[in-house]
């Protein structure tokens, strides 16, 4: 009997949707064929069929959410017997209790979604009454606790203080979708890392320059962004530390340079990925740039254009933003924020000159990189910007 799972595509992502069912129990599979249709953070996927065989089991509804990893149904032979106790959470996939529980909570019998819902939600499990076999913790025990803990914090300001008088609500607008992924993931981000930001000022005449002169030789529009982007990609060449992620084993520098591009969508912030960008001319970055933005306004980005990012460029310039300090993008350890355009006095050798300048800011994890490299780091990019090769 094989497992079909929700997984979790990276550390920020908490939940997935369950869109559609493509297969129903009793139905034959083979390996590989899609079963149902899910909603991450970023994108809409298949979730497929890890062996052949027949769908014995199913957990949820259209239109579901759930917590990943997540156990969504069962594939084997028609006449396998199903486990009774059998729960969405996959146990190979019970994420580590947190320092925070206590350790006597471990020994205690519960469930792995019963654990993870305590540990979520800062809840003893010493404290739980179990109503199962062998009094076995179960989700609704915990979720029991949770309720009972959320009614005794109602008293509000409203009840204790005489004459108070709320503001009122003029619209509540629900937290899902991507909307929620943005909000899960950079509260993972937040909680997770030791963000330092520094900023740097950058001429941009040279870029200004080249980009009118690609213009006229490919009669298109070339984008800004991809002159950020590749100079942040040649730059995260020499500087590999900052081409890298954190976890229990240590700092893993990535093979591949990657650049996420943040995209402003209707329905919240999307970043897909500039693949191996360091390779790539700027008229080949800027299409793709192009490319990737219009699926993502039509939420037709695919799972593959939405991870393995292993740095962000982020530019909020054509917004009229100078400077700002963007959120890193977990499981990356920097980010750069890019600012407006704009004519400054500058000297240029003993004379003052007109020159577009804008701020770079660069947002790094201190537990990677000290100030130095990350200065470094900064002033490599700004060294490419203004000194972007002729075409």
């Amino acid at each position: 009997m094989e497992r079909v799972i929700i997984p979790r595509l990276e550390p920020a992502m908490k939940t997935g949707i369950i869109v559609e069912w493509l297969k129903k129990k009793g139905d034959s599979v083979k390996k590989g064929d899609p079963i149902l249709v899910v909603e991450g953070e970023k994108t809409t996927f298949e979730v497929e069929s890890p062996a052949d065989g027949v769908i014995l089991k199913t957990f949820g509804d259209a239109g579901d959410t759930v917590d990943v990893p997540a156990t969504v149904a069962l594939v084997g032979s028609p006449d396998e017997p199903i486990p009774a106790d059998i729960e969405m959470l996959p146990p190979t996939l019970e994420v580590e209790a947190q320092p925070s529980v206590a350790k006597v909570s471990e020994r205690l019998k519960a469930s792995p979604l019963a654990r993870r819902i305590a540990e979520r939600h800062g809840i003893d499990l010493s404290s739980v009454r179990g109503t199962g076999p062998d009094g076995r913790i179960t989700k609704e025990d915990v979720m029991q606790v949770l309720e009972r803990q959320r009614e005794m914090a109602e008293p509000t300001v409203q009840r204790l203080v005489s004459g108070f008088r709320p503001p009122q609500v003029a619209e509540t607008i629900p937290l899902v979708g991507v909307r929620k992924s943005v909000a899960e993931r950079l509260s993972h981000s937040f909680r997770t890392t030791v963000p330092v930001t520094m900023t740097m000022e950058v001429d941009m005449e040279t870029v200004l320059n080249q980009r009118e002169s690609l213009k006229r030789e490919t009669g298109g529009e070339i984008s800004l962004t991809a002159f950020l982007v590749k100079a942040a990609a040649e730059a995260l060449e020499k500087h590999k530390i900052f081409n890298s992620m954190l976890d229990a084993d240590g700092i893993k520098i990535f093979r591949e340079i990657n650049i996420a591009v943040a995209v402003s969508t209707p329905d919240g912030l999307v970043a897909p990925v500039i693949r191996e960008a360091n390779k790539k001319s700027i008229e080949e970055i800027s299409h793709e740039i192009d490319r990737l933005a219009e699926k993502g306004l039509k939420k037709q980005l695919s799972l593959e254009e939405v991870t393995g990012g292993t740095f962000t460029v982020t530019n909020l310039g054509s917004y009229g933003i100078d400077v700002f300090a963007p959120v890193i993008n977990p499981p990356q350890c920097a980010i750069l924020g890019v600012g407006r355009v704009v004519k400054k006095p500058t000297m240029v050798g003993n004379e003052v000159a007109g020159r577009a300048t804008a701020t770079l800011s660069l947002v790094f994890d201190h537990r990677i990189s000290d100030g130095v490299p990350a200065a470094d780091f900064l002033r490599e990019i700004k060294r490419n910007l203004e000194h972007v090769p002729a075409s």
